[in-house]
């Protein structure tokens, strides 16, 4: 199975083991909230939706991934979503292993 399928396959897991936000909004808030580890965002995403994002994550130092297109990541996670956030840190560490590995 190919990195890139592996990237995607764990965010699936995070969505059902509850450790993922998903939505520009809730999202927003984990960041604020200092919940989310890690942001997810489509990288076709509309440029107001990635800069109101970028700026937030920026703020709280937490890292953005534009690696993955909304369809990627809907199917992923079963749910049509263009922003997700990682609330787990071993979740993290393993979805950067993958990107890092090359997806």
């Amino acid at each position: 199975m190919q990195n890139r399928q592996k990237a995607l396959n764990l965010l699936g897991l995070a969505e059902r083991a509850g450790k993922l936000f998903s939505g520009l909004e809730i999202v927003s808030v984990g960041l604020k909230a200092k919940k989310v580890k890690i942001v997810i965002l489509a990288n076709d995403s509309h440029a107001d939706t990635s800069e109101k994002l970028t700026r937030i994550a920026k703020q709280n130092d937490v890292t953005v991934i534009s690696e993955f297109s909304s369809s990627e990541i809907s199917h992923a996670i079963g749910k049509n979503r263009k922003v997700l956030g990682i609330t787990d840190t071993g979740f993290c560490k393993a979805l950067i292993q993958k990107i890092n590995e090359g997806v």
